[in-house]
């Protein structure tokens, strides 16, 4: 049994049965909506957030883990015997990260943090990407040199029902959401440099997972065996499955982990969110 405890926050978004299959601790953040602030996934579930998001004209707020938080999670965890590696999601989107330095910065040993520089499902991919390691056996300084490397080639692509989200969180004007949306324009963002980017767009939903597949093939070629793949929505399961469905058709040897995205996405993205994290293994 390995003596290497690997924690998260809920910026990854990972499959339920790897959470409890390799033990992994997820550090939550708040959602703050109409002033009430909610632990995401303790006080608060993901359809209860889906649904608040679509009966609500305003956006939620984030609120980024705090000090306190995580040394008294990685205090825990040092008690109990575990080496503590804590995988984080990007440190130029919240200050989550920077919290976790500081509480680390106060704890003699026993504690390394690791920044993905991504978000969500790339977040995800690495996270269980490390724990299979942790699993196997390996150091901490090995999964963190394994990290590097696939950091190096992770990808992230995702797209959105509707601009009217984006356009709430002061992403691009009212009147380019507007346009867009009687155009029926799906934007195509990615992660780069820890930051949401659009990197392509086109018109309709059956235009954009074929996008976002060239994309992919552009990026990691066509065979999949050496690859982590997580792929993610909202609260439209149907879109998820139709994706699914193209990705085993198009790529060999695919393997895809399916998750619903968390609140910390959603509340920027909308509920109506499509997307895929891919590393290497």
């Amino acid at each position: 049994m390995s003596n290497i405890k690997i924690v998260c926050d809920s910026l990854s978004d990972i499959p339920s049965e790897y959470i409890e299959k390799y033990n992994i601790s997820i550090v939550p953040l708040s959602v703050i909506f109409d002033g009430k602030e909610y632990i995401d996934g303790v006080d608060i579930n993901k359809d209860e957030f889906y649904k608040m998001l679509r009966d609500n004209t305003k956006l939620p707020k984030t609120s980024q883990v705090t000090y306190i938080k995580f040394k008294e999670e990685f205090e825990r965890h040092i008690e109990q015997g575990y080496e503590v590696l804590y995988i984080g999601g990007s440190s130029n989107a919240s200050g989550t990260y920077q919290s976790a330095v500081m509480a680390q910065n106060d704890i003699e040993g026993g504690v390394v943090t690791f920044d993905t520089l991504s978000l969500s499902l790339g977040c995800g991919c690495m996270v269980v990407s490390a724990a299979k390691l942790a699993q196997e056996g390996k150091s901490i300084d090995e999964i963190v040199k394994h990290l590097e490397d696939i950091k190096k080639k992770s990808s992230v692509l995702f797209t959105v029902e509707t601009l009217e989200y984006l356009q709430k969180g002061g992403r691009i004007s009212l009147a380019k959401a507007t346009i867009g949306n009687m155009l029926n324009i799906k934007p195509i963002l990615c992660i780069d440099g820890g930051l949401v980017k659009p990197i392509s767009q086109v018109r309709g939903k059956k235009q954009v997972i074929g996008k976002i597949i060239e994309i992919l093939k552009e990026q990691h070629g066509e065979d999949f065996s050496n690859k982590c793949v997580i792929i993610g929505c909202g609260d439209n399961k149907l879109d998820l499955d139709v994706f699914k469905k193209r990705l085993i058709e198009e790529f060999e040897n695919i393997d895809c982990l399916e998750v619903n995205m968390g609140s910390c996405i959603c509340a920027h993205s909308g509920p109506g969110v499509l997307g895929i994290g891919c590393v290497d293994k």
